[in-house]
């Protein structure tokens, strides 16, 4: 064997003087830091207008962050929240939903294609997901840094012992350990950075985007089926979901996820039975004042 399981001690926490970084933070700003440049690169290599640029990255950090709050607010803990909603915007506290995250996502492109690029909505989707992959990847090792979102037990060898009492722990307490436990953040981060790796593929060297909505079909199969598949050994995030695993055999994180599946199947098949569209690709930004 060549390990037994993992305990893990990482610190959720980079920097904890007179400023407080955490891996979470850092993890999302290099993901969307990474992001601009890939989408930076692929609007250049069509010729879009480079002022399009600052505008959607607004968007879509605005729109991501407010739509996984509420995400987590509406789908998950509306009991809680419906009596405090002065706690809703505290996002510093915890609490983001991917599902949220991604309605935001596609509500702000939605409005980003009718008052700025005046395109079809699906390409700009074409086009921004090709890195979010990364982006999924890199919250996912957040996650892992701050000892959440993990598994059930298992007796696999590579099973972690989370600290079980984190913000005790950050406190000064001591640590309290879990049992072995599915490290599922890797195995979704795992999954998220194949989806990456075969929508930049499927950009840069099929040119897959001449076929409207197939990148953006790909990607959400990418995302939202291991999601799904990976949830059956996930610890659920809330008590309440316990009932409904054993009611329907499902939690809240599969049924948000099955629109987005089917979402995804219905694009790859309208993409593929369309004619391909070439596109030209000048190498250059547009002109500013286009």
């Amino acid at each position: 064997m060549i390990f037994d399981f993992v305990t893990w001690t990482a610190s959720p926490n980079i920097l904890d003087s007179f400023l407080t970084i955490r891996w979470y933070g850092l993890m999302f700003a290099i993901g969307f830091l990474v992001g601009y440049e890939i989408v930076s690169r692929i609007f250049k290599h069509e010729g879009a207008p480079e002022k399009w640029l600052g505008s959607l990255f607004i968007y879509v950090v605005v729109a991501t962050i407010l739509g996984a709050r509420l995400g987590h607010v509406f789908f998950y803990d509306w009991a809680y929240y419906s009596q405090h909603p002065g706690e809703i915007l505290r996002i510093w506290e915890g609490g983001l939903a991917s599902h949220g995250g991604t309605a935001g996502i596609l509500l702000a492109v939605w409005i980003f294609s009718r008052l700025v690029t005046k395109r079809p909505m699906l390409w700009t989707l074409d086009r921004l997901v090709v890195p979010v992959g990364f982006v999924a990847a890199l919250i996912r090792i957040g996650n892992l840094m701050n000892h959440e979102i993990y598994g059930a037990v298992t007796s696999l060898p590579w099973g972690f012992r989370f600290v079980e009492n984190v913000h005790q722990w950050m406190m000064g307490a001591d640590p309290v350990f879990t049992e072995p436990c599915h490290p599922t953040q890797l195995y979704e981060a795992l999954c998220y950075l194949i989806t990456f790796a075969v929508c930049m593929y499927m950009y840069w060297r099929r040119n897959a985007q001449e076929r409207e909505g197939l990148i953006f079909g790909v990607f959400m199969l990418g995302i939202f089926v291991p999601r799904f598949f990976i949830e059956f050994i996930k610890n659920v995030q809330e008590p309440w979901e316990i009932a409904m695993r054993q009611s329907i055999g499902l939690d809240q994180g599969q049924l948000l996820s099955i629109p987005f599946i089917v979402l995804g199947v219905w694009l790859i098949v309208r993409a593929m039975r369309r004619p391909r569209v070439p596109l030209e690709y000048p190498d250059k930004f547009a002109d500013a004042d286009k």
